[in-house]
């Protein structure tokens, strides 16, 4: 199987219970839940997404002929320190493509395999961090793992219902547009209420990284 790029880069993860860790990002196009074009973004169930997932003309993208390929480069991403090796593999939406052969070359090159979805496909269960963010309007498959980040405020979720689904840690993350000040204060108010959840923020944006 061939993989699709949009880009790939090495930063520091910004977000969640891994943010200020080093890691190279794997990001996937295409998604599930929206086409990626501004003129289907009303019509498209996730109406937020910040990212560009279209395509394989970013940074690091590409078309990758097979697992080994993909992962020689995220490798290259890296560099030579095999010391904690970390990637993500985000999008768009990963598990579209994500599949045995990736999993296991990123773990004979010593990599922890994270994953950013939206959990409307079943994990790959050799993933090593599942972190699921869901959105309103979709059917949630993948309702265990180690991270869930609820984007707040989000018409149509109920963050107490949430509670009930396995996961090690529950993140609220504001949701990044024009009514950011008011977002945030909205996410605050329901870690104060509910102390089940915590509270995450963009670091990547507030440090200028990608």
């Amino acid at each position: 199987m061939s993989y699709a790029v949009k880009e790939m880069f090495l930063t520091l993860q910004g977000e969640g219970v891994h943010a200020g860790r080093r890691a190279v990002f794997v990001r996937f196009a295409g998604c599930n839940l929206w086409s990626g074009r501004e003129e289907d973004r009303a019509g498209a169930i996730c109406r937020f997404c910040d990212t560009d997932f279209v395509g394989m003309d970013g940074a690091g993208g590409g078309r990758f002929a097979d697992a080994s390929t993909l992962v020689a480069a995220v490798e290259g991403h890296w560099g030579p320190d095999c010391e904690r090796r970390f990637v993500v593999l985000t999008g768009g939406e990963p598990m579209l493509q994500v599949d045995d052969p990736l999993i296991d070359r990123l773990h004979d090159a010593g990599f922890v395999v994270a994953i950013e979805t939206n959990g409307t496909l079943a994990a790959h269960p050799g993933l090593d961090w599942v972190c699921v963010s869901p959105k309103a309007g979709s059917e949630v498959v993948q309702r265990r793992g180690d991270e869930l980040k609820l984007v707040w405020p989000q018409a149509g979720i109920d963050p107490v219902a949430l509670e009930t689904w396995d996961f090690a840690n529950r993140l609220v993350q504001p949701l990044d547009d024009a009514r950011a000040a008011e977002n945030h204060q909205a996410c605050i108010a329901l870690v104060m209420d509910r102390p089940l959840w915590r509270l995450s923020l963009q670091t990547h944006k507030l440090l200028g990284l990608r």
